[in-house]
């Protein structure tokens, strides 16, 4: 456990007010923190005292947060907010990425910059233990001739790495993607003028009219349908921030009208399987993801794909995958059970389903190789294998998605992966 210092009594002796502020900083880093949460946090801080950081750490997380995905979130704004004396100046070099590279910007704590934005958002007049010579006379200057615009920068950034405005301006132009729907042919026929195979029975009946004379011949065609789409995604904890973003993707292309798709089905798995396909069918993105979240209760856990793939497999394959869905399979392949437990299920889910599209956010790096056993053991059974990460790669996937045959990254995964 680590030990933490007394902290410094402030000398105006404005805790409550400090409280108040860190309670907005955590509201705005995207924290359910109301006035109710204040209050309670101001009483039990004078219930407990402010003589141990400790203590007075616990104290204010128990009062603000409800759910385990919340703790990243308020460490980072309580370490900020709470200890660094020059928290400003670490949050104004968090802010500009630009300054900093692209690399350093890459190895950012989504958590951190999250709570660098909220506590930066109106700094002026909510951080009373600032000095008036700090707050006065400040000015950064940046070049930004040569940068790229606000919507394309956002459409390069990583999903891990948005702030809280970022990821609803991100939301915004996920609701606004749709994923292309290619008909199936089924073995019905129907009457068509301009179909290829000729209809002798509708041809006789139409001679029977006219004396038994034949003047044309009627001809068919193979009806046409709208297949399944069904989404497994992984909600572990290094799939957290892209499964949401994924689940606003989900929604936008399930409940558009006209999509095109039959039915869309969507699971979510981390250290069990979930169906959220009720929940996605709410109007409300932000009350469908909200809803999904309470459901699935494994949220940012562990991982055994294996398993769920299996439960899939067993309780769930012939409902969903009898007519020729499309599965899109969301996870990083990260696996912790047996690989040869994996590849069955795998091969299980190719074999029922149409096809099977995998999309892996660890392919935003550069030189990515199949080196882990998860990933070896579900390459072989996927029909497409791409990028994830951004919102630029799921617009690529929409158009990658347009054609059959479209493999993404497999061939050349498994051309290393045969050279292993």
């Amino acid at each position: 456990m680590v030990e933490y210092a007394p902290l410094e009594l402030p000398e105006d002796g404005r805790l409550a007010d400090n409280i108040a502020h860190f309670g907005r900083a955590l509201r705005a880093a995207g924290l359910p923190v109301g006035t109710g949460h204040i209050v309670d946090a101001v009483r039990a801080v004078a219930a407990v005292g402010f003589s141990d950081r400790a203590d007075f750490f616990y104290c204010l997380r128990a009062c603000f947060c409800s759910r385990p995905e919340h703790r990243a979130v308020f460490a980072q704004v309580f370490r900020l907010f709470w200890r660094d004396p020059r928290y400003l100046e670490h949050m104004m070099a968090m802010l500009l990425p630009s300054v900093r590279g692209a690399r350093e910007e890459r190895n950012a704590q989504a958590a951190e910059r999250r709570a660098a934005e909220a506590l930066l958002d109106g700094v002026e007049r909510a951080a009373p233990n600032l000095p008036e010579d700090d707050r006065e006379g400040r000015e950064i200057e940046i070049d930004a001739s040569l940068t790229m615009s606000a919507e394309e920068r956002l459409r390069q950034l990583d999903f891990e790495q948005m702030s809280a405005e970022e990821m609803a301006q991100a939301r915004r132009l996920l609701a606004r993607l749709r994923l292309p729907v290619l008909p199936l042919k089924t073995r019905r026929l129907a009457v068509d003028p301009l179909g290829r195979r000729p209809d002798w029975r509708a041809t006789m009946r139409a001679a029977m009219r006219r004396g038994g004379e034949v003047e044309r011949l009627a001809f068919r065609a193979r009806r046409t349908r709208w297949p399944d789409l069904v989404v497994l995604c992984d909600i572990s904890g290094s799939m957290s921030a892209y499964s949401r973003a994924v689940l606003h993707f989900l929604h936008a292309i399930s409940n558009a009208r006209g999509a095109g798709w039959s039915k869309v089905h969507a699971f979510t798995f981390g250290t069990r399987l979930t169906n959220i396909t009720r929940q996605m069918a709410a109007r409300d993105v932000d009350a469908a993801v909200a809803a999904a979240g309470a459901e699935a209760r494994d949220w940012e856990g562990g991982t055994r794909i294996g398993d769920c793939l299996h439960a899939f497999n067993r309780d769930w394959s012939r409902r969903v995958l009898g007519r020729g869905a499309l599965v899109l399979l969301i996870t990083d392949g990260l696996e912790r059970g047996a690989p040869e437990r994996l590849a069955r299920e795998m091969e299980r889910l190719h074999l029922s389903a149409r096809r099977v599209v995998w999309i892996n956010p660890l392919l935003r790096w550069e030189g990515f190789a199949p080196r882990a056993a998860g990933v070896r053991a579900m390459l072989p059974h996927v029909d497409c294998f791409r990028a994830g990460h951004n919102i630029a790669s799921l617009e690529e996937l929409t158009r990658a998605l347009a054609s059959a045959t479209d493999q993404g990254d497999k061939p050349r995964l498994m051309r290393l992966l045969a050279a292993a």
